[in-house]
C-alpha cells in the first residue's frame, strides 16, 4: 500500500521480513485489538480480525509497543538514526 505507520507516522520498510530483526518492517495492526473483541461488539475474534475498517499498516516495533491498547497512541520514531536490522 505504501502508507506510513499509523502509530508513529514514520516510513515502513515494506520490502523487509516482518520480524524483530527488522523493526521498521510492515505488519498489520488491529486498531481495536482482536484480543478484546467482546469489548467492541464483534461476534468473534475472527470477525474483529477480518474487519477491514479495523486494520491499518504499522511498523513491527510500533505494533509491539502498542500491544493491545486502544485510542490515540502516538509513539515517537524509535530508531531515528539506525538502519533497519542493524542493531
Amino acid at each position: 500500500m505504501g502508507l506510513p505507520c499509523h502509530i508513529c507516522g514514520g516510513e515502513i520498510h515494506y520490502n523487509e521480513p516482518s520480524d524483530y530483526l527488522h523493526p521498521l518492517s510492515f505488519v498489520i495492526d488491529e486498531i481495536k485489538p482482536v484480543s478484546r473483541w467482546k469489548e467492541f461488539g464483534y461476534e468473534s475474534a475472527r470477525a474483529a480480525a477480518e474487519d477491514w475498517n479495523n486494520l491499518a499498516p504499522a511498523n513491527y516495533i510500533c505494533n509491539q509497543r502498542k500491544s493491545n491498547k486502544v485510542g490515540e497512541i502516538r509513539i515517537k520514531k524509535p530508531l531515528v538514526n539506525k538502519i533497519d536490522g542493524d542493531w
